[in-house]
């Protein structure tokens, strides 16, 4: 496999933030987000080549309960669907972030899915996966990363027309520093969205500290 990082922090995003994790994040990414706050994964220069084994090693390493696969996206490495189900053997709580493009078939039903759902500011509108929704359960989550009204009429459409019994776990993420989370905030509350807004944890307590 081709990693880029593995470490511990504190979870920044999802129903799991503020939760300690261990974090694996596999290097290469089919897509180029215009706001992708981790390009240096989006490709595979300088990452390690590890064996699954290795990987498992470095994770036990940590002591950690809770662990997520991210990258990049991890789900255009093969191995990575069988390093989630290898962590489910061993124990451990597995989330897997991937960006929606990529098919999810194939993967362990225990490990919990956080799933991208691209806006139109990200350059990926149109990349979303629709038959990925059928291997979607109440326990996984959806993510929206939203930079203006535009994206953010995108995300509330799409959850109304297509996520109805698929799942209330839905994530509103602004991008920094384009979205003013209190003029997001304030759209949430007049629409009565249900969702969360998911302002990344991490960046507050590390700005942009790599590996963090």
């Amino acid at each position: 496999m081709l990693v880029s990082e593995i470490f511990k922090s504190i979870q920044g995003e999802s129903s799991y933030a503020g939760l300690p994790c261990v974090f694996v994040r596999l290097a290469g990414c089919n897509l180029k987000c215009s706001w992708c706050d981790t390009p240096y994964a989006q490709g595979t220069e300088g990452a390690k080549e590890l064996s699954i084994e290795e990987v498992l090693k470095d994770v036990a390493f940590y002591d950690c309960a809770l662990v997520e696969i991210t990258g990049g996206e991890p789900l255009v490495q093969e191995e990575a669907k069988e390093l989630a189900g290898k962590l489910i053997e061993r124990g451990y709580t597995v989330l897997i972030e991937t960006n929606g493009s990529v098919p999810l078939a194939g993967l362990d039903k225990r490990v919990i899915k956080i799933v991208d759902v691209k806006c139109p500011s990200s350059g990926h509108g149109s990349s979303f996966l629709v038959e990925n929704l059928q291997y979607m359960t109440p326990e996984d989550e959806v993510k929206f990363v939203i930079a203006n009204r535009g994206d953010y009429d995108c995300a509330r459409e799409f959850m109304e027309n297509m996520l109805r019994g698929r799942t209330e776990k839905v994530l509103f993420a602004p991008v920094r520093p384009e979205m003013d989370p209190r003029v997001f905030a304030d759209w949430i509350l007049k629409d009565s969205l249900r969702v969360r807004l998911q302002l990344q944890l991490h960046a507050y307590i590390w700005p942009d500290e790599k590996g963090r």
